[in-house]
């Protein structure tokens, strides 16, 4: 996994640095001349090179790399933005050693023309922006956003201007940059969507920075190994454990078999699903090595059908409960006994998490270690906010509910966040808009429930099961394409991802 730094820690970080001798003004040469090297290898041969440099150590770090670039022979310019009595401390002694070397400083864009293949070094903003950029700056970024549609390259000083560091939100206006040059450690913003793809390529520069331990890290395709051991030899369907699928219902059979087939596809030793009746003979119709157990005929589901189901978990090693049921308006007493009877791991997904909304309490009396998979519609009715309001930041909204409830919180989407209750969030990157189709939720909640069944801890069994998804999607969508990709496709693709991890 790879380190993820907020604005804060980053501080921290450059703080301890200079506590063990390394002084700013050094940091701030060494990020410079980083950024110089970058630049010199997204131009073109000719590249004419412009600094837009900000009032902050930014701005400084961007002098640095116009002084090294013009101390390499290339053309480079200077758009100062913002009041130069403003520079302090690095910021100014490097901006004054870029006038004293020569190098043109100007005050507005009207004498720059760039063509395509020329460079434009984002210096304005660092981690330290919390509202939108107005007046010069905010010209300045819309020069810089005009200027990238005009085929000039915009290699971004650690974030694109504009962008909130520790959220990934993106101000009005902000930068989309080809290329961030980050310092240290990759900034949580850059790890998040839009943030993520308004950095575009990302590169991270040793520049001396101390190491810190954070508590947010960004997946990596190798970690998946780490987390799913060899085979033995010596092992039969017993070791690798039994789920029980709770989804389905009449109209709704599809989403069970998909959590029941992926759950198989992820290893599990046996799945069964439980389900109404009327719906059991279809979900096995989808895959003969799936096993069932019929539920009492009822409209909904609810406490009437508690004590088959605690029948049907018995000998379980884990749980997964909601995608497709039949949800009434006493399905949370329902969930309520079962978490508080059952001791294995519980995932709760779509339905079930819907009807827990209004009585999350219930979450923090489980006996049974919960993880919930909620898309940002079910989150914000399990925390009463608004959609816009956990998608502007996803990890406040995924911690915030994870701890108090005692649950591993997976909150899906572009760049699906995963929440432990102890405070550690890990970020996955793998996956694509094709995947914005039905029944994909279901398959995650069925190859969930297969690590959890297999002995994974809670966290790790969410972890290996969003970036194994994405990468199931990633195939997927490079075999048939993004725009008719469909859930089944994830599954069929699994096993790419298995041999490719040797598994």
């Amino acid at each position: 996994m790879q380190p993820l730094l907020t604005a804060a820690e980053t501080r921290t970080a450059e703080a301890e640095a200079e506590r063990r001798g390394l002084p700013a003004s050094i940091l701030m040469e060494n990020a410079g001349t980083a950024v110089a090297e970058a630049a010199m290898t997204l131009g073109a041969p000719a590249a004419r090179f412009l600094v837009v440099a900000g009032p902050g150590n930014n701005g400084g770090d961007g002098y640095v790399a116009a002084r090294q670039l013009h101390a390499a022979g290339r053309q480079i310019d200077v758009w100062r933005v913002g009041d130069p009595a403003r520079l302090k401390g690095d910021a100014a002694r490097n901006h004054a050693a870029v006038e004293q070397s020569g190098v043109p400083v100007h005050a507005s864009a009207a004498a720059l023309a760039l063509r395509p293949g020329d460079v434009v070094i984002d210096a304005l903003f660092g981690t330290g922006l919390a509202r939108a950029p107005d007046g010069d700056a905010a010209d300045a970024i819309r020069a810089m956003l005009r200027w990238r549609a005009e085929e000039v390259r915009v290699l971004a000083v650690d974030l694109p201007s504009g962008l909130a560091s520790d959220s990934g939100r993106a101000f009005d206006p902000c930068v989309a940059a080809d290329l961030t040059m980050t310092f240290g450690t990759c900034k949580l913003g850059l790890a998040l969507e839009p943030g993520a793809t308004l950095a575009g390529r990302v590169e991270v520069a040793d520049i001396g920075l101390a190491e810190l331990t954070p508590s947010t890290w960004l997946l990596e395709p190798e970690d998946g190994p780490r987390w799913l051991p060899p085979r033995r030899s010596d092992t039969n369907k017993g070791t690798y454990g039994h789920l029980l699928v709770v989804a389905g219902s009449r109209g709704k059979s599809g989403a069970a078999a998909l959590a029941g087939v992926a759950a198989l596809r992820s290893g599990v030793g046996l799945c069964t699903v439980a389900t109404p009746a009327d719906a059991l003979s279809d979900v096995q119709g989808h895959a003969p090595e799936l096993m069932g157990v019929a539920l009492p005929a009822s409209a909904v589901l609810g406490p009437t059908h508690l004590d088959a189901l605690l029948a049907a978990a018995e000998g379980k090693d884990a749980l997964v409960i909601g995608p497709g049921i039949p949800r009434g308006p006493e399905t949370h007493v329902l969930l309520a006994e079962l978490l508080a009877r059952l001791d294995v791991p519980v995932l709760l997904d779509a339905d079930a998490l819907n009807a827990v909304a209004s009585h999350p309490e219930l979450l923090a009396r489980s006996r049974a270690r919960t993880v919930l998979t909620p898309h940002p519609g079910e989150m914000a009715r399990l925390t009463g906010k608004t959609v816009g309001e956990v998608q502007g930041n996803r990890i406040a909204a995924a911690t915030a509910f994870a701890r108090p409830h005692h649950a591993v919180v997976v909150l899906k989407g572009a760049r699906t966040v995963v929440a432990d209750p102890s405070g550690e969030v890990r970020v996955n990157p793998t996956g694509n808009p094709g995947m914005a189709t039905g029944g994909t939720g279901d398959v995650l909640s069925g190859m969930v429930g297969a690590f959890l069944a297999q002995g994974l801890a809670p966290v790790d069994a969410a972890s290996v099961g969003v970036l194994a998804h994405g990468l199931a999607g990633d195939a997927a969508a490079r075999r048939w394409g993004r725009l008719g990709l469909i859930a089944s496709d994830l599954t069929e693709a699994l096993g790419e991802v298995w041999t490719a991890w040797g598994r």
